[in-house]
C-alpha cells in the first residue's frame, strides 16, 4: 500500500480503497485511474465478427435494405440507434424495428420476421435480443434473410442457425470482456464496419453517449471495457450534440447539472424505458435519432408523462406484491414467484427490483393475461437467477436472460408448479447467511476529513455502478447539529415510492458540519436527537447546481 502511495501520490486512506478492489499492482491501479479508449479489445477477436462485417458491407454497396431489430428497453433502442446512424453514415439503407412488449412479446419472433419481409429486408441485424432466437431465425433464413444476432444475454441452449452471432457470452468466443452491454457489442461492430467501409470513425465514437447510457441503464458491471465505455462516454453524454438526449436531459430537470451514472439509471433510464413499458419503443429511436430539436422535446415530454403512468402502476402493482409477500412464510420461502391477472407485464421487472430490496431473496413477478403470463425475475448476488430458470425450464414456454435479470413466458396453469420448483432451487443453493442484507464497508474516516478534495480523489474510481461499488465510509461518534427532518415521498425517477427521507445535519469534534439524506429512512427520525453519539455509514456525494459545489453524505445505515 506505501508503494501505491508513493508511486500514484496518493493518500494511504485511497491506497487502501484500491488495494480492496484487488489493485494492488502498479500498473493494475494506473489502468483502473486512468482508463483509455486504447485499452479497448480489438473487435475483430469476437466470434462472428468477419462475418458479420463482410456481409453488411456487400449490404451497403448493393444497396440492400438491412433491418435492425431491437429490444424495447434501453439497451436495445440504444444499439439500434448506434447501428442505424453508422450504416446510414455509409450510405446504406437500415430501417429499424422495436417489437411491441404486448402485441409482439419479447425476443427476435415472426413479428420481426415479418417486419424486414415488409421491408424487403435482405440482412436482419437483431440488437440486444436473438441469441435464443432458434424458430425466428430459421424463418428468416429461409425467407432468403440472413440474420446477424448482436446480443449480451446467456444462451438457453443451441445457439441459432444465424450467418454471425456476436455475443461475448457464446461458447468458443474468445473474446477478453464477457460483461459487454448489447450497445457495447453494437459499438464494436460499428467500428469494424466504419474501419471496412472507410468511415471515419470519429462519427462513432461520438456515440459513446448512447453506449454509456445503455450500459449503465442495463447494469452491466463497471469494470473491464465497461468501464472505459462509461467512463468517457459520460464525458460525451456531458457535452451531448444528440438532440434527444438534451431534451431527455432537459425534460427530466437536469439542465445545469452533471450527468452521473446515478443519474442515468435512476432519472434519465426510467424515463425513456417507459416509452417501451407503456407505449412503443420505436419512438425512442426517433428520439436518438432526430436533428429536429422542436421533435425532440415533444417526444422527450411524451415520454415524461408515461413515466409518471408508470410510477402509478409501480406504486400500485407493488403494493399488491407485498401483501402476498406478507402472506408467506418467508423463513421457508427462498425463491419468490408472485403472479396476478391483470399486472402489466411493463412494471414488473422494476417491482421485482424494489421486492428483492425488501426480502433479500430471488423474486420472479408474472403478469397473467388469461391462460398465460409473462414475468420478470431479479435476483441477489448469491443466486444465479439464469441457471436457477434453466432447472425449471420444462414449466416455462420460454425465458432468457442474465445472472440478476431475467424474462419468462409460462401458462397460467403452471405458475403453481413453477413457483414449488424455483424456490426448491433456491433452497438448494442458498444459505439463510445469504438472505440477509449485507453492508459492505469500505473505510473508516472522521467526519472532517469528508472534504471537497477527498472527494475530488474519489472520484478517479468512478463510474460507480455492479462490480465497481461507490465506497461506503463509515464516521464514528458524530452528532446532530440540529434537530431530523423528514422531507419528500419519492425519489422523483426510481422505481416507486420509498416513503419519506431524512435529513440530518451531520458534525464532529472538529470540522465543518455535514449535511445528509437517508432516502425512505423517514422512520428512523424519533431515533435521533441533537448531542447523540452516532455511528453513520454513508456514500460521499457532490452536487453541482449552475456552478456551486456542495458535498452531501448519503446515508447507508445509522447506529444510535
Amino acid at each position: 500500500m506505501r508503494t501505491l502511495a508513493t508511486e500514484l501520490h496518493l493518500p494511504e486512506a485511497v491506497c487502501r480503497l484500491l488495494c480492496q478492489r484487488g489493485f494492488v499492482d502498479i500498473e493494475p491501479a494506473k489502468r483502473y485511474l486512468r482508463p483509455k479508449l486504447d485499452h479497448l479489445h480489438n473487435p475483430s477477436l469476437m466470434l462472428g465478427m468477419d462475418a458479420a462485417v463482410d456481409r453488411l458491407v456487400r449490404a451497403v454497396r448493393n444497396g440492400e435494405v438491412v433491418l435492425l431489430h431491437g429490444d424495447y428497453d434501453v439497451d436495445g433502442i440504444s444499439s439500434t440507434t448506434i447501428l442505424m446512424r453508422t450504416l446510414r453514415e455509409a450510405g446504406g439503407r437500415a430501417v429499424p424495428f422495436i417489437p411491441r412488449r404486448l402485441e409482439d412479446g419479447y425476443d427476435l419472433t415472426m413479428a420481426g420476421v415479418k417486419a424486414a419481409i415488409d421491408a424487403g429486408a435482405t440482412v436482419l441485424v437483431s440488437c440486444d435480443c436473438g441469441t435464443n432466437a432458434i424458430e425466428a431465425t430459421a424463418a428468416a433464413r429461409d425467407a432468403g434473410i440472413d440474420v446477424i444476432i448482436t446480443d449480451h444475454h446467456l444462451p438457453s441452449g443451441p445457439l441459432p442457425e444465424a450467418l454471425a452471432v456476436l455475443n461475448p457470452k457464446q461458447p468458443g468466443c474468445g473474446y477478453p470482456d464477457k460483461d459487454l452491454a448489447a450497445a457495447g457489442v453494437a459499438f464494436k461492430l460499428a467500428i469494424a464496419l466504419a474501419g471496412a467501409l472507410g468511415v471515419n470513425d470519429d462519427i462513432v465514437f461520438r456515440m459513446l453517449d448512447l453506449v454509456a447510457f445503455a450500459t449503465i441503464a442495463d447494469v452491466a458491471p463497471l469494470r473491464g471495457e465497461n468501464r472505459v465505455l462509461a467512463r468517457y462516454g459520460l464525458k460525451v453524454l456531458n457535452d451531448t450534440t444528440n438532440p434527444g438526449l438534451r431534451a431527455l436531459r432537459r425534460a427530466a430537470g437536469l439542465d445545469g447539472r452533471p450527468i452521473t451514472a446515478g443519474r442515468i439509471g435512476y432519472v434519465l433510464a426510467p424515463r425513456l424505458n417507459a416509452v417501451g413499458r407503456l407505449g412503443h419503443a420505436i419512438r425512442g429511436v426517433e428520439l436518438l435519432t432526430t436533428s429536429d430539436e422542436s421533435r425532440a422535446n415533444a417526444l422527450a415530454r411524451e415520454f415524461e408523462e408515461l413515466n409518471r403512468q408508470r410510477q402509478e402502476l409501480d406504486r400500485d402493482t407493488f403494493s399488491r406484491a407485498a401483501r402476498h409477500v406478507d402472506a408467506m412464510n418467508l423463513d421457508a420461502t427462498y425463491g419468490v414467484v408472485i403472479a396476478e391477472q391483470g399486472w402489466h407485464p411493463g412494471v414488473v421487472g422494476i417491482v421485482a427490483s424494489r421486492l428483492v430490496e425488501e426480502v433479500c431473496r430471488p423474486v420472479v413477478l408474472v403478469a397473467l393475461d388469461g391462460p398465460e403470463g409473462r414475468g420478470s425475475g431479479r435476483s441477489i448476488p448469491a443466486f444465479d437467477l439464469h441457471s436457477g430458470l434453466t432447472e425449471c425450464r420444462d414449466l416455462l414456454l420460454r425465458y432468457g436472460g442474465h445472472r440478476v435479470a431475467a424474462g419468462v413466458s409460462i401458462e397460467t396453469s403452471r405458475v403453481e408448479a413453477f413457483s414449488e420448483r424455483f424456490n426448491q432451487v433456491a433452497r438448494a443453493r442458498l444459505t439463510p447467511d445469504d438472505l440477509v442484507p449485507d453492508l459492505r464497508v469500505d473505510l473508516e474516516i472522521e467526519l472532517a476529513d469528508a472534504t471537497i478534495d477527498f472527494e475530488s480523489l474519489l472520484r478517479h474510481f468512478e463510474p460507480f455502478g455492479p462490480g465497481n461499488a461507490t465506497p461506503v465510509l463509515v464516521a464514528r461518534g458524530v452528532h446532530l447539529d440540529v434537530p431530523p427532518r423528514i422531507v419528500g415521498q419519492g425519489s422523483g425517477g426510481g422505481s416507486g415510492d420509498p416513503g419519506g427521507h431524512l435529513k440530518l445535519r451531520l458534525a464532529g469534534d472538529t470540522g465543518a458540519p455535514l449535511d445528509a439524506i437517508g432516502w425512505g429512512m423517514a422512520a428512523r427520525a424519533g431515533e435521533l436527537t441533537p448531542g447523540t453519539p452516532l455511528d453513520v455509514a454513508f456514500r460521499l456525494e457532490r452536487d453541482e447546481w449552475n456552478g456551486e459545489v456542495r458535498l452531501q453524505a448519503h446515508l447507508a445505515d445509522i447506529r444510535v
